[in-house]
């Protein structure tokens, strides 16, 4: 029997989500929603992820067939820490994991221009406890079908043989400042980027506290890093 956790129990009654969205996000496994960063923000807030990746170590750079990745993202300054802590997305994560989670990684990922997909993946598959994962991507750029928005096979969760073919996807298409939030079980990809400007975003995962849970890739919290404080809500999602 797991110990009670005063601060998940405190997020647990939140009704950051609507009712169309939570029903969205719990039966397509999927939901694009108003962001944290006013609109006023976002070009400082853009300002920052293209210095943040320009001063990355290179060691923390990964250079995919279609993606260029940023991690430990969330050491890269205080303008990021709102996204995870997000009050939509914490609902999200109660509603879906339906027990305590933290912080899993948080990554820069940019879309390169002309890039197309390979094939559907789930970031974490289903178990018999349930839903292990929620992930958000937050966007820099606007997400769009001709630029690779990232594309979901509707109510998906829990199915164990991979599709064949993108048929039946549904790319989930928002202006720049939208936050998507998805099931981890759900499969997935991202769209072909068919411009000639590269789509950037932040990506993030939040998985069950418990310890058995391996982290996403490279665990996103160098903890050394991070100022202590008991009851900051940043504390509690990352440790």
């Amino acid at each position: 029997m797991q110990e009670r956790d005063p601060w998940f129990e405190s997020l647990a009654g939140s009704a950051a989500l609507s009712q169309s969205e939570l029903l969205a996000l719990q039966e397509d496994g999927f939901v694009v929603t108003r962001g944290p960063v006013l609109a006023t923000d976002l070009l400082g807030l853009s300002r920052a992820y293209d210095s943040a990746v320009l001063q990355a170590d290179r060691v923390d750079v990964k250079e995919g067939s279609t993606t260029t990745r940023v991690l430990d993202f969330v050491n890269r300054g205080p303008e990021f820490d709102g996204l995870y802590l997000h009050a939509p997305l914490l609902e999200a994560c109660c509603k879906i994991i339906k027990e305590p989670f933290r912080l899993s990684n948080l990554v820069a990922r940019t879309l390169n221009p002309g890039k197309v997909p390979k094939k559907l993946h789930v970031d974490f598959p289903n178990d018999d406890d349930g839903w292990p994962m929620v992930g958000f991507i937050f966007m820099i750029d606007s997400f769009r079908s001709e630029n690779g928005a990232t594309c979901f096979l509707p109510c998906s969760q829990g199915l164990t043989t991979a599709p064949d073919t993108f048929d039946g996807v549904v790319p989930a298409c928002g202006p720049a400042g939208s936050m998507l939030i998805y099931n981890g079980s759900v499969w997935h990809e991202h769209g072909p980027n068919l411009t000639d400007s590269p789509r950037r975003s932040v990506q993030g995962a939040l998985i069950r506290r418990r310890r058995s849970l391996r982290p996403i890739g490279k665990l996103a919290c160098d903890l050394r890093h991070f100022p202590v404080s008991a009851h900051s809500r940043r504390t509690c999602l990352v440790f």
